[in-house]
């Protein structure tokens, strides 16, 4: 059997279907979160009788006809895959909203039940909704509901099941009347008309409540910013300065830094283990994987930290706050989800771009989305942290700065050198204030924690299996003493002359910005791997083995260059997918390539002149570089301005 679940976006869906199934899929207070849909198996604690149940949670919508992707997902699905029963989930705060999409779900012939949803929200207003006279009016059976706390899910299940069993059709409700002329006014005269009678309202609509009080300060057209930024920095200092920072520096110190070292190596030494074989493991894939996973704390507390934050209401509102700002790029409050949701993982992120209608904003998105720091990219930040600024807490919110900065300055640039105007209009209702699930923003946690995990103990487990082999073999795979001797060096040798602009001197450097490029953590891993061999020094410590290649300022560039240029692998192929061409990809790359290149050579060069009193290394071949790209930048946007004249757009 299978059960779909439908409903309006912020109608509580996805919470739901996390609830019965036991997935931790991301939950939002906007549309476009669930992009695609998602199917698991009914939890035993609803499937007393062991069934074989289904749930497939479908992209909320508001209509059957479909206007954006995801409503075409899940119009096509219904349609086309027929479910033996759907689970049409109704805002219970906003019932006449929810209840024109439930009249077309009622005249497709597949059984329906009716979820009232967000009971306590209901309960809290003082509201009423007459359950009885709702199912004789919709001719369909309604449970209450509040899927935060679980309540009413077990009846809810139990009508479904039994309704697919049964495989009753349900006879639709006749509102046509007479303005069949006009199907949706009629079907909304006849909502208005069932809302009428079954729901009661206490709460004056035109009383300013508390929620519309705070609403005026947090989501202000000036302080929303500032705010958001003094609330990214309590998250940052708290994840890296605090808890986070603590637990990773016990992690890397002891964990990994003694406890596993020492006894794997007294395991092998043990069973007789040749001495290469035993350096592989202990340098190559316990080094460059524990020094990842030893910033496994300070991710699971900011992602605890950030799903506070969504799940309380307040992330709806960064969108608000940031659609002024888009607007002037050419770009909506549309825009910031996919990149809030890019903020735990680029590719979800990028795959977020879908819902965006104009081909052309959602194209400009896309490149755009990737420049926000994600959670591969936090132990290259932490480790930079701790070892050039210990005990800053600015730093990582710093990140974040640039990153909204260059996006800002990358759209309208992006505009200028693109012929292409927008349409896309960005709406959206905002939820009320509540707090927070900590239930669920443990879940969202583990679920974080979960992927890095497996991602280091494949990944990156296997390139730096391959980097400790590169950096200890040559060419004729002989055992090399001198790392500059190896495989690893000779090709970091090809890649390190492109690299001097920005002031990075040296073959180590390049090497792992090339394994960045699979993987952002591994950026890390393959410090962690050279320089296990190379130095005594811990990798993790203030002044520690990084310094022989950085100063404070070139080491903030190299930080800058790993963030802003092109994300890993997987995110390059959904970014491939949701391009939908080829052309366009390789235009989206060569763009974030040179924003990353461009800002760590201006971050080298201008920060060594304000610091040092001094320019850098290949100062010369950067100002070449920057007069060369200020041309091409010139020339293009004035072959673009020509062509918008030609066509009538506006710039």
């Amino acid at each position: 059997m299978r059960i779909a679940l439908t409903g309006n976006p912020n109608s509580g869906k996805t919470t739901l279907f996390n609830a019965i199934t036991g997935k931790t899929e991301f939950v939002g207070n906007w549309p476009g979160v669930t992009v695609a849909k998602k199917e698991a198996e009914l939890k035993k604690k609803y499937n007393p009788k062991g069934l074989d149940v289904r749930i497939v949670d479908l992209p909320g919508t508001y209509s059957i006809s479909p206007f954006t992707g995801e409503e075409a997902i899940t119009r096509d699905f219904i349609l086309g895959e027929e479910p033996d029963v759907i689970i049409n989930i109704v805002d219970g705060a906003n019932v006449s909203r929810s209840l024109f999409f439930t009249t077309q779900l009622l005249e497709l012939g597949v059984p329906v039940v009716i979820a009232l949803n967000k009971s306590d929200i209901v309960s809290k207003r003082g509201d009423t909704v007459d359950q009885t006279a709702l199912s004789q009016e919709l001719n369909c059976k309604v449970v209450a509901t509040t899927a935060t706390s679980e309540d009413g899910l077990l009846n809810l299940m139990n009508e479904a099941v039994k309704l697919g069993k049964e495989k009753k059709t349900q006879i639709a409700p006749d509102f046509t009347g007479k303005d069949s002329d006009d199907s949706d006014k009629a079907r909304q005269k006849f909502v208005d008309g069932i809302v009428e009678k079954c729901q009661v309202k206490k709460r004056d609509a035109s009383k300013v409540t508390s929620s519309d009080k705070l609403d005026r300060i947090i989501a202000h057209k000036w302080l929303g910013l500032p705010i958001f930024f003094l609330v990214m920095w309590a998250v940052f200092s708290f994840s890296i300065e605090g808890l986070g920072g603590y637990l990773s520096e016990y992690f890397n110190e002891v964990v990994f830094g003694e406890i596993v070292p020492d006894a794997v190596n007294g395991f092998l030494e043990g069973v007789g283990i040749n001495p290469l074989l035993q350096a592989l493991i202990v340098d190559g894939a316990i080094g460059g994987v524990g020094a990842v996973v030893g910033f496994l704390p300070l991710v699971m507390v900011l992602f605890f930290c950030l799903s506070l934050l969504e799940d309380c209401g307040y992330m709806a509102r960064v969108a608000v706050v940031m659609d002024r700002f888009f607007k002037k790029i050419g770009l909506s409050g549309k825009s910031i989800i996919p990149m809030i949701v890019g903020s735990g993982c680029a590719i979800p992120g990028v795959m977020a771009t879908r819902t965006i209608e104009d081909v052309n904003e959602r194209r400009m998105t896309t490149i755009l989305t990737p420049f926000v720091p994600c959670g591969a990219k936090l132990p290259i930040i932490a480790l930079f942290a701790a070892v050039f600024f210990p005990g800053s807490s600015w730093v990582g919110p710093s990140m974040y700065l640039i990153a909204i900065i260059m996006i800002v300055l990358g759209g309208l640039l992006l505009k200028k050198i693109f012929v292409w105007e927008n349409s896309s209009q960005f709406i959206m209702e905002l939820p009320e204030y509540k707090l927070p699930s900590l239930k669920y923003a443990f879940l969202q946690m583990i679920d974080k924690a979960k992927a890095f995990i497996y991602k280091a103990t494949t990944i990156i487990l296997v390139c730096n299996t391959l980097v400790w082999f590169a950096q200890a073999y040559s060419w004729g795979f002989k055992p090399v003493e001198d790392q500059s001797l190896s495989i690893l060096a000779s090709i970091g040798t090809v890649i390190a002359p492109l690299l001097i602009p920005l002031g990075f001197v040296g073959w180590q450097l390049a090497a792992a910005a090339i394994t960045g490029f699979i993987a952002k953590e591994n950026v890390v891993a393959t410090f962690a791997v050279l320089l296990a061999v190379a130095s005594e020094e811990a990798l993790h410590l203030p002044g520690g083995a990084l310094i022989q290649f950085f100063t404070p300022v070139t080491a903030f560039a190299y930080l800058v260059f790993n963030l802003f240029t092109p994300p890993c692998f997987a995110a390059i192929g959904a970014m491939n997918s949701e391009m939908g061409s080829k052309k366009w990809l390789l235009k989206a790359l060569a763009f974030q390539f040179g924003v990353g290149y461009i800002l760590a050579m201006m971050v080298t060069q201008v920060g060594s002149l304000i610091v040092y009193g001094a320019p850098a290394v290949g100062f010369v071949p950067a100002i070449i570089i920057l007069a060369g790209t200020t041309i091409y930048l010139v020339l293009t946007i004035r072959k673009a301005d020509s062509k918008r004249a030609a066509l009538g757009v506006e710039a």
